[in-house]
């Protein structure tokens, strides 16, 4: 009990601190983060270490501002330094502690899921707070209608993220989550949207519209000569994911995944594989049409019209093909962003691979919806090219020949790597999905 004690002190403290401040979203995560340490799982103790070492550091660089303008004045300055350095010395001794036999026999259960969980977490706050701090103006939602409680979003969004990764720790639990998630974040986003364009300005990121359709990634830059964040944002993702994007993080996907699990999944063998290279054509085409345009000086109705006819051939896509087929069509034979995301994701170190040992049962053939798991790839030891990572195929291979490779990790810690990865940029892109 006297290591909760320091450890809630500890956090209280530093949510005083942010009060003091005018800080409230501060003073939210600690107190948050405090209530984590009450829950005997690793992953907050882990947490709750990472968290008061870095506040431990925070009195440090505060205690060293504030008597330096204390000498700078003239003024007594050694109570105040034995009080910033007795606050250092508690809140590190609380973060050592949680890293201690004790803390370790405090924090027991759920083990196996210490570091994983608690990356997640961490991994989440630090690319929130980062995106809080670098962009102009407030880009999480807290921060607009309260300004200055963004930490409070934060910490939500941070033990969201954590959640996810328990209920995903296992590849059937995995399976289960993706597609649920994944229509959680469209469903954010075009609501978001709605709510904006029905006049709730706080819901606009830049209040400049744009159609959500993918192909304006690359189209739209094209067009307007300017505007490239969605295209570096695309291309950092997938260079960190793969082509996970595609199966994880685009608005639009969501939609393809939730038709093609309308209809009953049919034999791939039905989806002729030289259509996956009718994306390449269509980028070429789309992004040359925008060119043209430029070129030409269309107007810009003109060419958002010719972009919603294109979106609205891709939803007719999901609609009949996809819900017929039982297979992301959509996403593997029409999306232009689709091939780029399976192309430039070769530049990434995550691969999915089949070992030596693959019995050729061809089970996770029936169970994915990209077709990138014909007999003929089987054979390769590896997925095709319209694989995106989704993992929905390692839950069925009993034999556990299927599976995330990284260099220098074997397939469990290669899934975690990419868990951790890929939750934590779902939860800032839902922190941040706006139009």
């Amino acid at each position: 009990m006297a290591g909760l004690f320091i450890i809630s002190l500890s956090y209280l403290l530093l949510a005083a601190h942010g009060l003091r401040g005018g800080d409230g979203g501060l003073a939210v995560f600690m107190i948050g983060s405090a209530g984590l340490a009450f829950s005997r799982q690793r992953w907050a103790g882990n947490v709750t270490g990472v968290l008061l070492g870095c506040g431990s550091l925070l009195w440090l660089v505060k205690g060293d501002s504030l008597i330096n303008l204390r000498i700078g004045v003239g003024e007594d300055w050694i109570r105040l330094a034995l009080i910033m350095g007795a606050l250092f010395a508690l809140t590190l001794f609380s973060s050592a502690h949680c890293f201690s036999h004790a803390g370790r026999e405090r924090f027991s259960r759920s083990k196996e899921q210490g570091w994983f969980r608690a990356s997640i977490f961490l991994l989440t706050a630090l690319l929130l707070e980062i995106a809080r701090s670098k962009v102009s103006f407030p880009i999480l939602l807290a921060d607009r209608f309260f300004p200055g409680w963004g930490r409070a979003e934060i910490f939500l969004l941070a033990l969201y993220a954590s959640w996810l990764g328990g209920k995903m720790f296992s590849p059937e639990g995995a399976k289960a989550m993706r597609p649920r998630i994944w229509a959680l974040f469209s469903l954010v986003f075009f609501g978001q949207l709605a709510f904006g364009l029905a006049g709730v300005e706080q819901f606009l990121m830049t209040g400049k519209l744009h159609l959500p359709v993918p192909a304006l990634i690359a189209a739209g830059p094209v067009y307007r000569g300017s505007g490239f964040f969605m295209p570096i944002l695309f291309t950092v993702s997938v260079l960190l994911v793969g082509p996970a994007w595609c199966s994880h993080l685009c608005y639009i996907g969501a939609w393809d995944d939730q038709c093609s699990r309308i209809g009953k999944f049919k034999p791939s063998s039905k989806f002729n594989p030289r259509l996956i290279w009718l994306r390449l054509v269509l980028l070429v085409l789309v992004v040359g049409v925008a060119w043209s345009m430029r070129f030409a000086g269309v107007s810009a109705l003109i060419a958002v019209w010719s972009a919603a006819v294109f979106g609205l051939l891709g939803i007719m896509v999901m609609l009949w093909f996809s819900r017929c087929m039982g297979m992301m069509v959509h996403c593997t034979a029409f999306c232009p962003m689709g091939i780029v995301s399976n192309l430039l994701g070769r530049l990434s170190p995550l691969r999915m691979k089949i070992s030596d040992e693959c019995c050729k049962c061809m089970k996770c053939s029936r169970t994915c919806r990209y077709n990138a798991l014909k007999s003929e790839d089987i054979e390769a030891g590896r997925p095709g090219i319209s694989c995106t990572l989704c993992g929905d195929c390692i839950s069925s291979c009993s034999a556990g020949s299927l599976g995330y490779k990284f260099p220098l990790l074997g397939y469990s810690k290669a899934r975690k790597l990419f868990l951790i990865l890929n939750l934590s940029l779902h939860a800032l892109f839902l922190g941040v999905a706006r139009i």
